[in-house]
């Protein structure tokens, strides 16, 4: 269950500030629950949790099962919302480093775990088509050779330019190192329409659709998602209903004291005290792309019509080496989020005695690094609230499945309602079009 502290946040707001937006705070999420706000039209993300497609997730993880048994590596190809989700949840819960034989061991509290086999672990998912970068395509489909590769190449329209340029790259790989390599694509795609629904006719690919109703960066419990994050052997059921749960609460028994919504009603009283930058921080370096996510969900869906808050992320403890002098004396424009996973890792390390005991620190034998980074939190917002930083908290119990699925609803639902207290629709994102359009006349495009 997701809690929310936010007791080093209200002493930066007048007594009146949150109180009064209550109301403002309310109608927002009925207008979310209602369909009756701007860009109902995409509130598909609700809708999929609140009537699960069982038959979708058996089949995603029937076909993930299948590919682990025959792939290496699962080559990903998408960009914003089409890589962001599954890259956080991969990075969360896959060891941080890997061998052949160990590379994607389900996490500890995957309800199956002892069902799977040598052959469940063996498959790397990897990605490519989020930037313009030839080296990096070169060198990935160089470190490709002699292994057994499957690609997923998602988008909704086909023609994003970073996704389809790669596309044109790996498809010809896969058809020059394959000989059924039409077997070995899976597109992820819009139901009927789009240039890669012409070519999986052509070719026969396997199919998932991206429901129409779910914009990109709400889609990483759709089949984006849920796809590369199977076929690393992950529970996307877990992920998926641990989302559920979360929605279930909300929509049950919500009131402006609910987290979802007193973090969306902090955010919106500290922008209007002058607060212009909100900083995702976390102390488990498990979650760094979590942060990835939640700035492309916070920064599209509230930075319109001049107003927003800026979301940027850090890693802590390695940022208040770089960037700590700033947070504690620099500008006071800045309102900090701790992003905390309770329980400790079970492969968690206590610190030795040591005889010599040079570098000092028998102080702390037998204490625990989970430990040790809960105390660099609690110092850390100690000495921001003092610096002049707000700061609230975001409590997950642990970091797994259930937990980060939890986390993903109670994000989209907050910034749904955070943007309609703006006045903006938070579905949208008609200002990425603008680069687009300058860059494909320079390009010269028909």
């Amino acid at each position: 269950m997701i809690r929310l502290d936010d007791d080093n946040a209200r002493p930066f707001l007048n007594d009146d500030a949150l109180r009064e937006l209550r109301p403002s705070t309310l109608d927002a999420h009925r207008a979310v629950l209602d369909k009756t706000g701007a860009g109902s039209d995409l509130l598909g993300w609700r809708d999929l949790l609140l009537e699960p497609n069982d038959a979708l997730l058996e089949d995603i993880e029937t076909t993930a099962a299948q590919l682990r048994r025959n792939a290496d590596v699962l080559l990903c190809l998408g960009i914003g919302g089409s890589y962001l989700g599954a890259r956080a949840v991969l990075e969360a819960l896959t060891p941080y480093f890997s061998d052949e034989e160990t590379r994607v061991a389900p996490p500890d509290d995957h309800p199956h775990s002892e069902d799977f086999q040598q052959h469940d672990l063996e498959t790397e998912v990897l990605f490519a088509g989020h930037q313009m970068s030839g080296p990096y395509l070169r060198q990935l489909l160089d470190s490709l050779e002699g292994r057994s590769v499957y690609v997923n190449v998602i988008s909704k329209s086909g023609t994003t330019l970073e996704t389809a340029l790669a596309f044109r790259f790996v498809r010809r790989w896969m058809e020059e190192h394959f000989e059924a390599a039409d077997d070995r694509i899976i597109v992820t795609t819009d139901p009927s329409e789009g240039a890669l629904n012409e070519l999986r006719a052509e070719k026969g690919y396997k199919k998932y659709a991206i429901p129409r109703d779910v914009g990109g960066r709400f889609s990483v419990l759709t089949p984006v998602g849920l796809f590369p994050i199977a076929a690393a052997g992950i529970d996307v059921r877990s992920l998926f209903y641990g989302a559920r749960s979360e929605a279930e609460r909300l929509d049950a028994d919500a009131d402006a004291h609910s987290p979802a919504l007193r973090y969306a009603a902090l955010r919106h009283a500290l922008l209007k005290a002058g607060y212009d930058v909100e900083v995702l921080a976390s102390f488990a370096p498990r979650l760094g792309r979590f942060g990835a996510w939640w700035q492309q969900l916070f920064g599209e869906s509230e930075g319109k019509e001049g107003t927003g808050l800026y979301p940027s992320t850090v890693q802590y403890s390695t940022d208040l080496h770089s960037l700590g002098q700033y947070m504690q004396e620099g500008q006071r424009l800045v309102t900090e989020t701790f992003l905390i996973a309770d329980e400790p890792p079970k492969d968690d390390l206590t610190v030795p005695e040591d005889a010599a005991n040079l570098d000092g620190l028998n102080y702390l034998a037998g204490r625990s690094y989970h430990h040790i980074n809960r105390r660099a939190y609690e110092g850390t917002a100690k000495a921001h609230t003092e610096g002049g930083v707000p700061n609230v908290t975001i409590r997950m119990d642990r970091i797994g499945p259930e937990a980060l699925g939890e986390a993903i609803y109670f994000f989209e639902h907050a910034v749904a309602v955070s943007g309609y207290l703006l006045g903006v629709n938070p579905f949208d994102q008609p200002g990425v079009e603008a680069y687009k359009t300058a860059m494909f006349d320079l390009l010269g495009r028909p």
